[in-house]
């Protein structure tokens, strides 16, 4: 694994870069070169341990490196709990209009073609800014602000979501599913937790492909790991369909659509981290026991198993023409969320249940 250079000699330092403001409930933290003012941190955040609002702050300094690796230059749609976890919580796609002159932003839109000017996450400063305003999650678009070209993604993001009755390690077996499927098509992929109850396994690619296909190869990846495995994988869209299974979520990758970030800290109690993984250490761990107390040390300890991925983009083609098979075998599009417009060749958008209902 690839360590952080110097990073774990400086993390220490990192957490402290900051010094008391004018009043005293605010400190000023530099990072990237930049002041940024938070108000209130000694504000608990996260109630088990009692973790402030300046402990968040000093966990992303001290993943800085990897975090900007993984997020940095990508639209970012925040998740804000100003009470911290348990208080009332809502998400913000547009910034504010009163923001720091050096905030970058970039224009995205809504399913429906409405923009909205959003955060990119430009350096850790953007982060610790988004933070102040009680950010505790960092939900990611799949292309870079600098591209121009938001139709072309360079990230295909396999959801593995454990359905009731099924957990974390039913989620690892469906992984280690994945994993050998993509080996088979000479597909290198990258394991994270969510933070909480299952897993994302991340592809990176070159920018030549449009969010629709990469949704579709998700959907013929999700179809061939539940003809493999259906006892323990399911492609069904309609959660009456999934039983005690785990649901590939193809639609992540669809237009528009975010995934919670790596190294992003979830608005739990326990402030759990979506923390990248290794394949080797995929079925020891306890996606609980990463939080903002934990994973700084384990970074300087293993280092960063993601630092390497954008260096090698990944072929789509293999998957595009399982996709092509499945299409000429007779399947349609699988079903689409209800907020986007009928797509071509998609079933009827109503639970099976709804639609054996007689007249």
């Amino acid at each position: 694994m690839t360590r952080v250079n110097g990073r774990c000699g400086r993390a220490g330092r990192a957490a402290r870069r900051y010094r008391a403001g004018v009043a005293s409930d605010e400190v000023t933290v530099t990072a990237a070169g930049r002041e940024v003012r938070i108000t209130s941190p000694g504000k608990v955040f996260f109630p088990r341990r009692g973790e402030t609002k300046l402990d968040l702050v000093r966990y992303y300094l001290a993943v800085e490196e990897p975090i900007m690796r993984a997020m940095q230059g990508r639209p970012t749609l925040m998740q804000r709990f100003p009470e911290g976890v348990g208080g009332p919580s809502f998400f913000q796609k547009r910034v504010p209009d009163n923001v720091p002159d050096w905030l970058q932003t970039t224009v995205v839109e809504t399913v429906n073609g409405t923009p909205s000017r959003a955060l990119v996450a430009a350096d850790v400063a953007h982060l610790l800014w988004a933070v102040n305003l009680g950010c505790l999650g960092f939900h990611v678009w799949p292309y870079r602000a600098d591209t121009a070209d938001a139709d072309h993604v360079d990230e295909l993001r396999l959801d593995l979501d454990p359905q009731p009755g099924t957990g974390f390690a039913e989620a690892v077996e469906a992984a280690v599913e994945l994993r050998a499927l993509l080996d088979e098509h000479g597909i290198t992929a990258h394991p994270k937790t969510t933070a909480s109850r299952g897993l994302h396994v991340y592809v990176r690619l070159e920018p030549r492909w449009t969010s629709y296909q990469v949704r579709a190869a998700a959907v013929a990846v999700a179809r061939e790991l539940e003809r493999r495995r259906p006892d323990l994988v399911t492609a069904a869209w309609w959660k009456e369909e999934r039983g005690r299974r785990v649901f590939v979520d193809y639609n992540q990758n669809a237009p528009h659509k975010t995934v919670f970030g790596a190294w992003s800290v979830r608005a739990r109690v326990g402030a759990q981290v979506s923390t990248p993984l290794t394949w080797d250490e995929l079925p020891d761990v306890d996606p609980d026991e990463l939080t903002i107390a934990t994973v700084p040390a384990r970074l300087c300890r293993l280092g960063d198993p993601w630092a390497g991925m954008a260096a090698h983009p990944q072929p789509l083609e293999p998957l595009l023409e399982m996709h092509e098979r499945d299409m000429a075998a007779g399947l349609m599009d699988a079903p689409w969320p209800p907020v986007y417009p009928k797509q071509p060749n998609e079933p009827p958008r109503v639970a099976p249940s709804r639609a054996r209902r007689p007249d």
